[in-house]
């Protein structure tokens, strides 16, 4: 069961989007898992369920989710692609990160010693 949390100065549709593509691509939703009906799914995020529809047909267009006609919507088994959104997800958060040590006046160097130091102490 997925724990939806939703920013009210956002759309509801795009949030349900980001979170079930990142519940997709971590794995946390497996390749091949066949998902709740629209309905189930919408009671579970406590959404309506056109907004529901609305997200999935997206993630549809994105690939990442597909529906067999009489089965239900279930998540991709394409491996390559769910690498391929891991690896643009990454990127945006390193990036993200990046910028965020720039704006503190943190180096390159300074990065990479933290990382090494205090990354493997969680």
């Amino acid at each position: 069961m997925i724990d939806f949390n939703f920013d009210s100065n956002r759309p509801i549709y795009i949030q349900l989007i980001e979170q079930l593509e990142l519940q997709i691509i971590s794995g946390k939703i497996p390749p091949g898992e066949r998902l709740p009906s629209v309905r189930d799914f919408a009671l579970q995020a406590k959404v309506n369920p056109n907004t529901m529809q609305r997200a999935l047909a997206e993630l549809e267009e994105l690939k990442l989710v597909y529906t067999e006609r009489t089965n239900g919507k279930f998540v991709t088994q394409d491996t390559e692609l769910l690498n391929q959104y891991r690896t643009h997800f990454a990127t945006i958060k390193i990036k993200k990160f990046l910028d965020e040590m720039s704006e503190l006046g943190i180096e390159s160097k300074t990065i990479v010693k933290l990382l090494k130091t205090k990354g493997g102490n969680q």
